[in-house]
């Protein structure tokens, strides 16, 4: 890069002052280099990123990769992985300033109009690039790097983040962990960008099964599900079928699970007054009379409101103390202000443990009788051979 940044400097050859003196012909065979279709250059891409602050740098990085996206025909996995991590260390500029002047090479004219220092056109190639690799055959361990980066590294600096919304939604449509990351970036488009996706709480309320308690992205699920049900304008019978299920849930799942699942249903009875009634129904007792039905997929349908939350009622029981606790807050009012959850989402089973085992043990003393035999003198009486 030394060598691009002294060409770019002092140009071999004699240019016009409004036109770019940086070394394309050079710099591309770096960029294709790197793009290897054989050996996974990650480690080396990351090294590269410094550079990628530089805007005739970033542009023809993004020029080059879409280059070799089209051209190539036959792509191999570490080519897209090279790509990948290519494109995910490029830092788009924070500036709203449509002239850019970040550059390696020596500064183009002031009047001169050009594609590579105009915020605009980076942009656009920035979303060409990114849609043009998405298309791509990409591996279950690549798909779901993408689904992470999107949200934050990418849709915020597109041209337009609803071009996303087919491989965002197909992603929500798959299930299992690809349809938990796609969750962010879908909400996104949903509230900030107006796309139109009416089934969007129906697939959340699908996902809410036993098997998301142990995915790697427990937190993060149970974080934006927590964030799309913060609005008080969501139907009550939508809030209830949320709450119902996770209770029911709760009756299975581990006791990390349980600190989990106990707050989040209190902050939806203290956002939706109207849902408390799950809590103050008396009639309700077991499951033969609970008419909720757990196999229901539309959460319309379930019949959550005609039920009540008996199983944060027999948590109260739980052989784990501090789940105990936590489910005879159902038995007052409930605060004004909502729990706070973070300290919850990341728990674990071997957390729990470990702090159990770190308490301090309190000897008790204990009034007894030392016995003198092995039966005691009232078995022996009644003991013969």
């Amino acid at each position: 890069m030394k060598f691009v940044a002294g060409e770019g400097r002092h140009p071999l050859r004699k240019i016009s002052p409004r036109h770019l003196s940086f070394p394309a012909i050079l710099f591309q065979r770096i960029v294709i280099t790197l793009l290897s279709s054989e050996e996974d250059l990650t480690s080396l891409i990351i090294r590269f990123q410094e550079f990628t602050e530089y805007d005739d740098v970033r542009y023809y990085i993004m020029k080059t990769s879409l280059k070799e996206l089209k051209d190539m025909e036959d792509f191999s996995e570490v080519f897209l992985l090279n790509t990948f991590t290519m494109l995910e260390q490029l830092s788009m500029p924070s500036t709203e300033e449509e002239v850019l002047t970040n550059f390696m090479s020596k500064l183009p004219d002031s009047n001169s109009k050009l594609k590579l220092n105009s915020l605009k056109e980076h942009k656009k190639l920035f979303t060409t690039v990114w849609l043009e690799l998405l298309r791509k055959k990409l591996s279950t361990k690549l798909y779901k790097n993408a689904l992470l980066v999107l949200p934050e590294k990418v849709i915020p600096h597109m041209t337009s983040p609803l071009l996303l919304s087919d491989f965002l939604t197909h992603s929500y449509n798959i299930g299992g962990a690809i349809s938990l990351l796609a969750l962010n970036g879908l909400f996104i488009l949903i509230n900030r960008h107006n796309l139109n996706y009416p089934d969007f709480y129906q697939k959340l309320y699908t996902l809410f099964d036993p098997s998301v308690f142990h995915v790697k992205y427990r937190a993060r699920f149970f974080y934006l599900a927590d964030l799309f049900l913060t609005s008080t304008h969501l139907p009550a019978y939508l809030v209830a079928a949320f709450a119902k299920k996770l209770s029911r849930l709760s009756l299975t799942v581990p006791p990390a699970g349980c600190m989990v699942i106990i707050p989040f249903i209190c902050n939806l009875l203290i956002r939706h007054p109207s849902c408390q009634v799950l809590i103050n129904r008396a009639e309700t007792e077991g499951v033969p009379s609970d008419l909720f039905l757990m196999e229901e997929k539309d959460p319309a349908k379930c019949n959550a409101l005609e039920s009540s939350l008996w199983e944060i009622k027999a948590l109260q029981s739980h052989y784990y103390h501090e789940v105990a606790i936590l489910a005879q807050k159902i038995n007052h009012p409930l605060p004004t202000q909502e729990l706070e959850m973070a300290k919850y989402l990341d728990m674990s089973t071997e957390e729990l443990i470990t702090g159990e085992m770190s308490k301090a043990l309190h000897h008790v003393p204990l009034a007894f009788e030392v016995p003198t035999d092995f039966l005691g003198s009232g078995l022996k009486d009644l003991w013969q051979l």
